[in-house]
């Protein structure tokens, strides 16, 4: 996929391909205690080393981006298109589901609206550009800001995935939220 597909803009809001310069920011985001605390994990910091690991050397059909507010990098969002396996996991059979996970990474943006904005961009790129019938996330219970955000942009609780994710030691519940046209 090339830049030009990726990158668009809603207002103040501007989604493009990451870049290898972008390493830096991720490790500075992915090592600050206010974002792990919700993504990765506060016992998980990243270096520039594991960034480079992590999201820039894999072929996993994930489409990486930064988010960009008002000129400045604030943030991350990946997107990719569910495999066969995890569609039957969720019980979507034959329809174009895509997924999405996020984070802003400058907490001074944090409940702002930004997230909303963020979120919903995602959802018009996706069904207007990929064809999306349905957009799926799967966010810990306990982040109930992120949750927040998500009903705010028409996601619904679809059902619990337990023990999911494994954050800070032990293995958390996750929603499995959608959105679908």
């Amino acid at each position: 996929m090339n830049f030009v597909e990726i990158e668009f803009h809603n207002g103040n809001l501007k989604i493009r391909k990451l870049e290898e310069k972008d390493n830096v920011l991720l490790a500075k985001w992915l090592s600050d205690p206010s974002v792990l605390e919700f993504y990765e994990g506060r016992d998980n910091p990243f270096n520039l080393n594991k960034v480079n690991e992590v999201f820039y050397a894999r072929e996993d059909g994930q489409v990486r981006c930064i988010v960009e507010y008002n000129g400045n990098d604030i943030g991350y969002i990946q997107f990719y298109q569910l495999d066969d396996e995890t569609k039957k996991e969720y019980g979507y059979l034959n329809e174009n589901v895509y997924g999405t996970d996020q984070f802003i990474g400058e907490v001074e943006h944090w409940n702002k609206g930004i997230g909303t904005l963020i979120v919903t961009s995602m959802i018009e790129f996706l069904i207007e550009n990929k064809k999306a019938d349905r957009i799926v996330m799967d966010p810990q219970i306990r982040n109930e800001r992120a949750i927040k955000c998500y009903d705010k942009c028409g996601f619904k609780k679809v059902k619990i995935l337990p023990n999911r994710e494994l954050h800070e030691g032990k293995y958390r519940d996750c929603w499995l939220i959608e959105y679908h046209k």
